[in-house]
């Protein structure tokens, strides 16, 4: 009988650490989920790092990824969908949401730059592109082969974009405005363009598809699509956006939202699971300059969730010679704000947002850390 009490003890003292150790300050059951949800892009492979190398460290958040076809579906699961805590998406787009409905806040960007116009082979021959990539700049040449295209044809040449609500396509009316050149969306003869919604993984077979009709035409999407076309021998990339619009650090392109509600209710599960995006911008960072094992990690890591992304067009996305994208200074600070005020001046020029925001209403700067500073 005694033998059998003691053994009752044990088990209820044991039971006793098992319980303390679950309820334990970041414990395990304790964690709360943040379900981040993206698109296929270069643009979120920070995301997509963080989710491989640093969930399992995390001791608040159970961090979750969900990467979806589109933009547009971003904002339709990110509004319908109460797990969906938070989303990488493009800054015009959020300005149009947060407009529709401020349940939202700016708690971080999630990249900088990454992307660029691509133009097909036909249309390289009126622009006559220099080889070197460095020297392809947003000058007349592309918006030269425009009006050679009209006047032989009498029809505008064509440009896929991802969204109207794109960063993208604001990049685009600025180089387009600057080159005094007009667009539309429709094909009616009076814009030197057209604009054409394409999904970005549907951005290499539409250009296939419009040289197969002898058809000018061009995209204007994030990488590594543009260095698809490159590599199948069908396009060519014409400028990247770092170049279009200029900014200290590169300029804001998708940013990342949380609900009012996970701000609230998940603060420290959110706070450390920007912490690991940011680092993981670092570790990208690193290893575009390292190379070697240190690269093949993060393109194993970005193929396990984007197997359409090969690895040669990744490593020619992160180019450290071309450094077209960035994963540093990813803060809510006055230098992300000043970018954002500009592309969202640019949307509502264009007449891709109806009205302004307020932008230091979205902007929550308490997500900031120091871990995603770039050394001077």
């Amino acid at each position: 009988m005694i033998r059998i009490m003691d053994l009752v003890r044990q088990l209820s003292v044991a039971g006793c650490l098992l319980a303390a150790l679950l309820n334990a300050p970041g414990a395990l059951a304790e964690r709360q989920p943040i379900k981040a949800i993206g698109i296929p892009l270069a643009d979120h492979y920070a995301g997509i790092v963080a989710y491989e190398k640093y969930r399992d460290r995390m001791q608040h958040a159970d961090y979750q990824l969900l990467i979806l076809p589109g933009p547009h579906l971003v904002r339709t699961y990110f509004r319908s969908e109460p797990d969906a805590d938070i989303a990488f998406n493009v800054s015009p787009m959020v300005m149009d949401m947060f407009a529709e409905k401020a349940d939202f806040r700016w708690v971080s960007l999630i990249h900088r730059d990454g992307n660029a116009l691509v133009i097909n082979n036909l249309m390289n021959r009126k622009a006559g592109l220099p080889a070197d990539r460095k020297m392809r700049l947003p000058d007349a040449r592309i918006a030269n082969a425009f009006d050679a295209f009209r006047q032989e044809t009498g029809q505008p040449v064509e440009i896929a974009i991802p969204h109207p609500l794109a960063t993208h396509t604001s990049i685009l009316y600025k180089y387009l405005r600057d080159q005094n050149k007009s667009f539309g969306f429709r094909q009616d003869g009076k814009t030197d363009v057209v604009l054409r919604k394409v999904k970005p993984s549907k951005s290499p077979v539409y250009l296939k598809m419009m040289a197969a009709r002898s058809r000018p035409a061009a995209f204007e999407q994030s990488l590594p699509w543009a260095e698809v076309v490159v590599s199948g021998g069908f396009g060519h990339i014409g400028w990247y956006s770092k170049d279009v619009m200029r900014h200290e650090h590169g300029h804001v392109e998708c940013i990342i939202i949380a609900k009012d509600a996970v701000i609230r209710d998940k603060r420290g599960a959110l706070r450390e699971v920007v912490h690991y995006i940011h680092q993981a911008g670092r570790d990208i960072e690193a290893a575009r300059r390292e190379g070697g094992p240190a690269m093949d990690e993060i393109v194993a890591m970005v193929r396990r969730h984007i197997p359409a992304h090969t690895r040669e067009d990744i490593i020619q996305s992160l180019r450290p010679d071309l450094n077209v994208i960035n994963y540093l200074n990813l803060n809510v600070d006055d230098n992300a704000k000043a970018s954002f005020r500009e592309i969202m001046e640019l949307a509502l020029e264009a007449g891709f947002i109806k009205q302004r925001i307020d932008i230091d209403a979205l902007a929550d700067e308490s997500f900031a850390s120091d871990i995603t500073i770039a050394e001077e």
